[in-house]
């Protein structure tokens, strides 16, 4: 009995942040190690699922880098990485579609089968326009995001699914592999989201490394560049706040950085006062 009250209040604790939610947009970004991680992956779309179904219009932004890692091997091909992204050549961005388009599926698979409807949106529906890297020279067929195809995003809205979205772009016929940070960043901005979610495989940004109870819960963007000269935030944090910092200075209302492997992470944090990860806002 005891614990059928626990849930009940936490039903009713929610219920001014569905309130103040419905029908808004929360854009959330899945990818590296975690999405090799079975549970945390049907925790997160169940999360989303739920955003759904209470009004809430959900987003999902994934990547898939371990699963174009093993296409490479499978072939006999190293991946070859500069400043943190892929370097690729006209046989490898073919491999990155090819994994991130399977990578896509397996998601809208998994979401209906826990009984979610999504639409997924790859290279094919051409919802990321690309144009080529600052360092295209050196990097190949990387791109940088030139603007998103909002329409096709909505009209996913509108029939009640959640749009899963690839980070692969097309700008004059030719494929871009972009960074999965830097595609749910623009589509937040593109969609005026009131949330951006960076699901990670760390808590959140921590005052020392290895020390999960120094997580620092909220930060404003003033403090992160603080953080960032200090070199508290370093290594792969250090886009993800750079995506953040990005997504709010284009008009998203919060952003969140939060580990994808605590069970209902994204309810926690958004449906709860305290939260799990850090929340950067203006």
């Amino acid at each position: 009995m005891q614990e059928s009250i626990r849930k009940a209040d936490i039903l009713i604790e929610a219920i001014p942040y569905i309130r103040a939610f419905r029908g808004k947009i929360i854009v959330a970004k899945y990818g590296g190690s975690a999405i090799d991680n079975p549970a945390a992956m049907r925790g997160i779309l169940q999360d989303l699922i739920f955003l759904s179904e209470v009004g809430i219009r959900s987003v999902l932004v994934h990547g898939g880098g371990p699963a174009i890692t093993r296409l490479l091997a499978e072939g006999g091909r190293q991946a070859e990485f500069l400043n943190g992204l892929r370097v690729t050549d006209a046989h490898t961005i073919q491999l990155v579609d090819k994994a991130l388009g399977e990578v896509n599926r397996r998601l809208v698979s998994q979401v209906e089968t826990l009984g979610g409807h999504a639409v997924g949106l790859t290279s094919k529906q051409k919802v990321i326009a690309a144009e080529p890297h600052a360092q295209a020279a050196q990097l190949g067929f990387v791109g940088s995001v030139a603007w998103v195809q909002t329409g096709l995003i909505r009209r996913v809205f509108t029939r009640h699914g959640i749009p899963v979205i690839a980070p692969v772009g097309v700008g004059q016929g030719q494929l871009y592999n972009i960074n999965a940070d830097e595609v749910a960043c623009e589509v937040a901005a593109a969609l005026r989201a009131e949330k951006l979610v960076l699901l990670t495989n760390v808590r959140g940004i921590l005052q020392q490394a290895r020390d999960p109870d120094s997580l620092m819960s909220t930060l404003s963007v003033k403090q992160t560049k603080t953080l960032l000269q200090r070199g508290v935030i370093q290594e792969g944090m250090i886009p993800k706040v750079g995506a953040c910092v990005t997504a709010l200075k284009r008009g998203v209302k919060k952003t969140h950085i939060i580990d994808a492997a605590l069970p209902h992470a994204m309810l926690l944090e958004i449906f709860t006062k305290e939260g799990i990860g850090t929340e950067i806002t203006r």
